[in-house]
């Protein structure tokens, strides 16, 4: 009775102030759980658009996957991002939901609020990831449909466009069956982990020409990267994510500290290496989840948010299962999804792929490398094409950024931006994602 009453309750447009925590001025939402294997259970929170000029019917859908695998979009890329409000419950001059109504999604199953009541409930691969968000998907259309109609946009960050690319595909195949009623108008992939090798691979080069690394440790860093790509030869890819992380330490030694996530920041020395006894997994999930979840947001995810969306489980923690999310996708790290893009592309679906040229982590030179190996037939004439500037939206004058685009596809050069290009520069995001949906 307690979980049909959940079920209800969550079905229901919010409004109102709870526990301190206001909705977002003219903004209205909605957020439910979906049990989308026996035991694991995903959550999603919607966003209507709230455009004074037009009706959300009106105004496209965009779905965010954050990366991790374990980042959490309800959290850190509502809150840090892009949605209506900043972690201080502040309105965001920059948010997204002033073009397109925005659905977070905590994926995969285990990561934000989402949770699996055993061990079984996480997935391993992005199939499975695939999955899952399609019976979530099928839920959320049915549900909300008058929602069937608008363009819907998947846009991600970091391993989220690992997924958001197999779930595009299967999401196409769906559509195509009838088994999921939506218009699908396209994918975005920023700064993805398409192709983890050529990001790996091209780590030395970048750092050594941004005047990080000197002779003695670019040697260094291109031979561990060797190491991680004859592991990826040998498809011995559990090996591969172990010596990624060894290369990471690498860089760290040779960089004093680089930060992965922007080339202009360095990482405390505190947090520098693996302590004593520390598997690679639990170095890893330190460099890469641990930020996403940083005690502010935890304690507004976990505190204030929480008590508004009053459904979670009395037993469920926002991020509480994050590390074992990321754990269990160790052997899926490495592995590619290079064909799975060419296959979007084949199809007609519209991709766009943009990149911080501050981001580290997956370096604007590895994600240029797969891009220049795609077998879709209309890259060499993409290739062929010179880039646009695109003007700073707060500098007129000032170049913000780069693009070009051909058919259904387009790649973004995002400039003084990181791996976290919202939070970095805003503005050019909301212009990128108005430039991607039609609106400018």
């Amino acid at each position: 009775m307690a979980l049909l009453l959940s079920v209800i309750l969550s079905s229901i447009i919010y409004k109102g102030s709870v526990s301190g925590l206001s909705e977002p001025p003219g903004c209205t939402e909605a957020w439910d759980y979906v049990e989308v294997r026996p035991g694991a259970h995903m959550f999603w929170w919607l966003y209507y658009a709230e455009s004074q000029a037009s009706q959300y019917k009106d105004l496209p859908l965009v779905m965010w996957l954050q990366g991790g695998p374990g980042g959490s979009g309800t959290g850190f890329g509502n809150f840090e991002e892009i949605g209506p409000l900043n972690r201080d419950l502040q309105p965001r001059k920059t948010s997204w939901v002033q073009t397109a109504s925005l659905l977070f999604v905590d994926n995969p199953v285990g990561t934000g609020f989402s949770y699996a009541e055993r061990p079984d409930g996480f997935a391993t691969d992005v199939a499975t990831v695939a999955s899952d968000m399609l019976v979530l998907l099928r839920h959320f259309f049915t549900l909300k449909s008058d929602f069937q109609s608008v363009p819907f946009y998947i846009f991600s960050e970091s391993y989220g466009g690992k997924m958001a690319a197999a779930i595009s595909l299967e999401l196409t195949k769906a559509i195509a069956k009838g088994s999921v009623k939506c218009n699908f108008a396209g994918v975005a992939l920023g700064d993805s982990w398409i192709s983890p090798l050529d990001s790996v691979m091209t780590w030395g080069p970048y750092l050594y020409t941004t005047s990080l690394l000197d002779d003695y440790g670019l040697a260094d860093v291109n031979n561990a990267a060797q190491q991680v790509k004859q592991a990826v030869a040998k498809q011995d890819f559990l090996k591969a994510t172990e010596l990624w992380s060894v290369t990471e330490s690498v860089v760290e030694q040779n960089t004093n500290g680089v930060n992965f996530y922007n080339i202009l920041k360095q990482e405390e020395d505190g947090k520098l290496g693996s302590s004593e006894g520390e598997s690679f997994i639990s170095l890893l999930a330190r460099r890469h989840i641990y930020p996403l979840h940083s005690q502010s947001l935890s304690e507004l995810m976990n505190g204030s948010v929480r008590k508004k969306l009053a459904i979670i489980p009395q037993n469920v923690t926002w991020g509480g299962q994050a590390e074992e999310v990321f754990s269990k996708m160790a052997g899926d790290f490495m592995k590619p999804v290079v064909d799975v893009v060419d296959q979007l592309l084949t199809a007609g679906v519209n991709v766009t792929v943009y990149n911080g040229q501050l981001d580290l982590i997956v370096d604007t030179m590895g994600q240029e490398m797969w891009v220049k190996q795609l077998k879709w037939e209309g890259i060499p004439s993409f290739n062929k094409l010179r880039w646009t500037p695109l003007d700073d939206p707060v500098s007129p004058g000032i170049t913000g950024a780069f693009y070009k685009t051909y058919k259904n596809f387009a790649f973004y050069w995002i400039l003084k931006a990181g791996h976290m290009i919202p939070s970095d520069q805003g503005p050019m995001a909301l212009q990128m994602l108005k430039m991607i949906v039609h609106q400018d």
